[in-house]
């Protein structure tokens, strides 16, 4: 199973990506700011989620709205 960032690039375990677009994450009023680099991803059993930490705080992502650093 391939899991690919906006541009097409393969994502692995211990990649860093940077968001590409201002995501509000829900259940706070919290905005992730475009240019966000994420370090230390894990990937999930679906090929459009990445698991992360952001802030200290665990998080899924879309793969649509990150790019590989």
């Amino acid at each position: 199973m391939d899991v690919k960032d906006s541009n097409g690039n393969i994502l692995s375990d211990g990649d860093s990506v940077t968001l590409i677009k201002d995501l509000k994450v829900k259940g706070t009023s919290t905005t992730l700011k475009r240019g966000t680099m994420v370090k230390n991803i894990k990937l999930t059993d679906d090929p459009a989620e990445i698991d992360c930490r952001v802030n200290k705080v665990a998080m899924v992502l879309r793969t649509e709205f990150v790019k590989k650093a």
